[in-house]
């Protein structure tokens, strides 16, 4: 019988130590996709808004996905935060930083690939010939 217990809690140890190594491998892959957001309270912030997370309304599929600019008025972790949000929206103001996304008060670029006008370029000039 003592043979027995001894193998139980040695087949048990092994499994455990399988779940710890499976945990850290599941940890590594998952945190390598994810990024690391802090924010400090005053920042300005888009929401990201989800529809689970608003009343049903009437065309919801037509209503804003993103607000902002909005301020952060308190962290409650590095992963949780609270806004100054409208009382529009009658809803918590806890944010998860998934549905946090920086404010850049910045000038678009005028010269990214996007754009249809390039400074010294005009489309009348170019000579086109059909073969």
């Amino acid at each position: 019988m003592l043979k027995a217990e001894q193998e139980i809690k040695k087949l048990h140890e092994q499994v455990r130590q399988q779940i710890i190594k499976q945990n850290s491998r599941y940890k590594t892959n998952r945190d390598k996709n994810r990024r690391q957001q802090i924010f400090k309270i005053g920042d300005l912030v888009w929401i990201h808004l989800r529809k689970e997370r608003f009343p049903k309304k009437p065309n919801a599929k037509l209503s804003r996905r993103a607000d902002g600019p909005i301020k952060i008025v308190q962290k409650i972790n590095d992963n949780a935060y609270k806004v100054e949000l409208p009382g529009t929206y009658g809803v918590s103001i806890t944010f998860n930083v998934s549905d946090l996304s920086p404010y850049l008060d910045e000038e678009p670029d005028i010269n990214s690939r996007a754009s249809f006008v390039r400074p010294g370029e005009d489309d009348t000039e170019q000579d086109i010939t059909m073969e």
